[in-house]
């Protein structure tokens, strides 16, 4: 079992710390109280609800690169020799009964991108594996070892008892994949946690809307009375104003119906208009730090504002080589260092860039430069190009 990342800090003998993902800091949500900010949380359960599952960008983008990276097929190589046939692959094509190979690394690369951390159980019948499970991030807690290091990873499921899966660096354990993070030894950090301000910000734009919407007639403002001699409204006349405002001026029906003021009513408004806020151009700032985070160009989005490439193709590009092509080497080079022992070989998976469409423009250029080089040989331009 190998572990990746920095050495951990050394922990006296004889005492086990568990570590939990935990939601640390925040950002900004809607709220009713002036002045201060309300933030929501970084953890895994709190960026699946209010980034995946509630926010468009965020849930595009992400899918976007799930799914880029899991339809990349795969090459077996010992060596440099190319392995066409071998139990790996046919294990990778169908990971377990209920998933086949595409699926299983979209929730992967969907955990990585959400948690930062993704979980690999291996399923061994006697001396061979037979197939490959993936734990949901927020269900694992890991167990330190009085070395600091990981020496168990502990599962809770809904309803079921607590299960402990050895790390054993022997052996075929748990494989834990995980992104960069700065300030932890052992878990990952989740690439939309960056953005946290910019989902929040734009979640509470698209709720404005929402309420906007429903109280067209009624915006933030006070109704102020002015009577010409003193005096205050009575309990009646106030009921019967605040009744006439929610029945005849609230919701999208009565959007732009002009209120009808009397008696020395005079209405005061209290809120800046989307105009004052420069409403939009926030709400596609918001956006473009939610696609970047998770390293989507806007462009290909449909987010207005963003120029940085000259046209969809090259944007396209730069996502494949950028962000699409780097999760799955990454991946490639753990599995490689997971499984070969099973195998007694030295084996090394690698994606294979020939399929991929998105890659179509260099590949001709490739093969275009290496057919007209015509001090090469036949052998000599095949190794040229991969092959």
């Amino acid at each position: 079992m190998r572990f990746f990342g920095h050495l951990p800090w050394r922990r006296p003998a004889g005492r086990e710390v568990v570590r939990e993902e935990k939601a640390a800091g925040g950002f900004l949500v809607l709220s009713g109280e002036a002045g201060r900010a309300h933030w929501s949380g970084r953890g895994y359960g709190a960026l699946s609800r209010e980034g995946f599952m509630r926010n468009p960008v965020a849930h595009r983008a992400a899918r976007m690169v799930a799914e880029a990276a899991a339809s990349v097929s795969w090459l077996l190589y010992e060596g440099d020799d190319e392995i066409g046939e071998h139990a790996l692959l046919r294990l990778l094509c169908r990971p377990n009964g209920q998933m086949s190979g595409p699926d299983f690394f979209e929730a992967l690369y969907g955990y990585l991108l959400l948690s930062g951390n993704a979980y690999i159980e291996p399923l061994m019948v006697g001396e061979r594996l037979r197939e490959l499970h993936l734990l949901r991030p927020d269900r694992v807690s890991i167990i330190e070892g009085a070395d600091g290091w990981p020496a168990a990873f502990d599962y809770r499921a809904e309803g079921r008892a607590a299960r402990r899966i050895a790390a054993d660096r022997d052996g075929l354990g748990l494989l834990h994949l995980k992104l960069f993070n700065p300030l932890d030894d052992h878990c990952g950090f989740s690439p939309l946690a960056a953005a946290g301000a910019a989902l929040d910000l734009h979640n509470a734009a698209s709720i404005w809307n929402k309420r906007l919407l429903d109280n067209s007639a009624r915006p933030s403002g006070a109704l102020v009375y002015q009577p010409k001699e003193g005096g205050n409204l009575s309990t009646e006349q106030y009921e019967r104003l605040k009744r006439e405002l929610e029945e005849g001026y609230a919701g999208a029906v009565n959007a732009g119906r002009p209120l009808l003021l009397e008696g020395g009513l005079d209405w005061k408004s209290m809120g800046l208009s989307p105009r004052d806020m420069d409403f939009m151009e926030a709400k596609n700032g918001a956006a473009r730090d939610i696609a970047l985070s998770l390293g989507v160009p806007p462009m290909l989005l449909g987010i207005p504002g963003d120029n940085t490439y000259a046209n969809y193709q090259e944007a396209n590009r730069a996502f494949y080589r950028l962000t699409v092509l780097p999760l799955i080497n990454r991946t490639a080079a753990s599995l490689s260092s997971w499984l070969s022992p099973l195998f007694e070989r030295t084996l090394r998976l690698e994606p294979d860039l020939d399929k991929i469409a998105g890659l179509s423009v260099e590949r001709d250029a490739l093969w275009a430069r290496v057919g007209a080089a015509g001090f090469l040989s036949d052998e000599e331009k095949r190794e040229a190009v991969g092959y």
